[in-house]
């Protein structure tokens, strides 16, 4: 799927500016999977160019700030006041200083990273127009680290060379180098981005106070409930060990993890190579766990669901509970006890939630190869959270048979919901598969496209 990406800018003269403004002057140019990013027009005399003419410096700074949230601050489900503060973090456009900046967006899934390139929103009030014709590419989100390392060391090459060896660049340089070499600030500043504030910005003993409670809860998991926390709505606390345990025991069902499904033969499914866009690779598992299970085109009943969670039959039945208002969840207290935690009040939610907290448990153990106590189902976009709406969807309603009953007649409403009874899902779900499998655009399910990305 990736090809790499490339950060680059060809050197050229500038006639004003600072001293380290006139040392990475140059054409600035941005390629991912070989398609041009920064591509534009020059409004002046109206000859295409491959980006445009500024000084690197701004964009390393930018890189370099945000490089914990470009990298570890995947999408949420956010108010308009949240999405401008996450805008700032990855957009480029955001850089100011007084240049047209390309008009490209990153932001990482925990494994892969998305560049998407927009046109210029005003085309007639800018010197330089960005054409935005690339549309989303995907790429490791190693490759992202990569490349932004590869272009922060030619901009500091740069300043070398005319003999500036102490600019805003490498004081921001020299510190992220400290953390990302530190595993304990590593750990802090992960967690700071995964809750989607700036490097200093969040409450350094509530942080501290996270930390402590992933060595119960898992790291990783800890990471997928805070991808789900909106940075600085008190509306929304961060939840601790002690409240899952509280909730879990008040309000959870029993299982036992032991007697949850497993795959026998993974061989013919893909390791995370890390190139898999998160909705294929749960298909294909959940596409495996109906083949062994030999379900073939049949709808999976709540006493099968929930036998495949190890869980007992009133799980999905069971009275809903409040508590938590984003997050379904599965904690396991020893390694034969376990208490789900449903959040839906309705069935078909219950159903999905359920089937995603099979899949993860699958994942985890089988895929991934770790185990902690706590696998979340939470509303982000995280590589794991889309992996487990992939194969929840693709679980409970398999696409061949969603397409077959389709027939033909993807974008009615009403062929959506009778195939969504027909499986007891929500018509949200065949939506997802139908836009997953490419039967429907974006455009057509505005509801769902966000999930995807």
């Amino acid at each position: 799927m990736t090809n790499g990406l490339t950060i680059s800018l060809n050197p050229e003269n500038a006639d004003s500016g600072t001293e380290v403004e006139r040392a990475t002057f140059g054409l600035f140019a941005m390629t991912a999977n070989e398609h041009l990013l920064t591509a534009g027009e020059d409004m002046n005399n109206g000859r295409l160019r491959h980006g445009p003419y500024v000084p690197g410096c701004h964009i390393a700074e930018w890189l370099v700030w945000n490089w914990w949230r470009l990298r570890w601050e995947v999408r949420r489900p956010s108010d308009e006041d949240v999405s401008t503060h996450w805008n700032f973090a990855h957009q480029m456009s955001s850089i100011g200083e007084g240049y047209v900046w390309p008009n490209v967006t990153i932001f990482s899934d925990d494994v892969l990273s998305c560049l998407s390139s927009e046109p210029s929103s005003d085309p007639e009030m800018v010197l330089f127009r960005y054409l935005g014709t690339s549309g989303r590419q995907w790429v490791r989100a190693e490759t992202l680290e990569n490349a932004i390392d590869d272009f922060v060391n030619d901009m500091l090459m740069r300043l070398g060379n005319k003999e500036i060896g102490n600019s805003n660049l490498h004081r921001l340089w020299n510190d992220l180098c400290e953390e990302r070499d530190n595993p304990e600030l590593t750990c802090y500043r992960r967690l700071e981005a995964q809750l989607g504030y700036e490097p200093d910005e969040a409450d350094e003993s509530e942080l501290k106070s996270w930390l402590d409670g992933s060595k119960k809860l898992g790291e990783k998991a800890l990471g997928e409930v805070a991808a789900d926390v909106k940075p600085g709505d008190k509306t929304s606390p961060l939840i601790h060990e002690q409240d899952f345990v509280e909730i879990a025991e008040r309000a959870g069902f029993n299982a036992n993890p032991n007697d949850a499904i497993t795959l026998d033969n993974v061989t013919d499914i893909s390791q995370p190579e890390k190139s898999v866009q998160a909705w294929h690779l749960g298909q294909r598992y959940a596409q495996s766990i109906r083949t062994q299970e030999n379900l073939h085109d049949q709808p999976v009943c709540n006493q099968v669901l929930t036998s495949f969670a190890g869980a007992l039959k009133d799980t999905i039945s069971g009275k809903p509970d409040q508590s938590m208002r984003n997050i379904s969840f599965a904690f396991d207290r020893s390694d034969s006890h376990s208490y789900v935690f449903l959040r839906p009040s309705r069935e078909t939610g219950r159903r999905f939630d359920l089937a995603r907290l099979i899949g993860d448990r699958v994942f985890c153990t089988q895929m991934y190869d770790f185990k902690e106590p706590l696998l979340p189902a939470t509303r982000a976009y995280s590589y794991r959270q889309k992996l487990q709406r992939a194969f929840a969807a693709e679980l409970l309603s398999p696409f061949t048979c969603v397409d077959d009953m389709m027939e033909g007649d993807y974008d009615s409403e009403e062929k959506q919901n009778e195939v969504a009874d027909h499986f007891n899902v929500s018509p949200w779900t065949i939506r997802t598969q139908l836009l997953n499998n490419g039967r429907i655009d974006s455009e057509d399910a505005p509801d769902i496209t966000d999930r995807l990305l």
